[in-house]
């Protein structure tokens, strides 16, 4: 079993950036996709991003795209997502998890994280 924890949330104004970082200990990853989700309060957990095994393909939602960025370090075994350009919106609880592919879909993704606060303020 794979433990997955997140970093890097935190109080930021509109406008500015924020990395998050997600910490795997455990199994390896070896051939296992990584996604990011965020869960606002009273919402639906919304996919933001993904990222292959090897990096070679990701996948971001639409309202986060081409202001989002997932990388992954397998030597690390941790998954980054650079936020740029935060809107209030963007307020949630960041999770991370491991996949066999990737996908928007939460169902699809086996281990989870307990998240890291984000808050944008206007």
């Amino acid at each position: 079993q794979v433990q997955l924890v997140e970093s890097g949330g935190g109080l930021v104004q509109a406008g500015d950036s924020r990395r998050l970082s997600c910490a795997a200990t455990g199994r390896t990853l070896s051939f296992s996709a990584m996604g990011w989700f965020r869960q606002a309060p009273g919402k639906e957990r919304e996919f933001v991003a993904a990222i292959s095994w090897r990096g070679a393909t990701t996948y971001y939602a639409d309202s986060v795209k081409g202001r989002f960025t997932i990388s992954r370090d397998n030597a690390k075994t941790t998954v980054y997502l650079q936020m740029d350009s935060l809107k209030p919106e963007d307020t949630a609880v960041y999770l991370c998890a491991v996949g066999p592919t990737v996908t928007h879909y939460a169902r699809a993704y086996s281990s989870w994280g307990l998240g890291t606060q984000v808050t944008v303020s206007s």
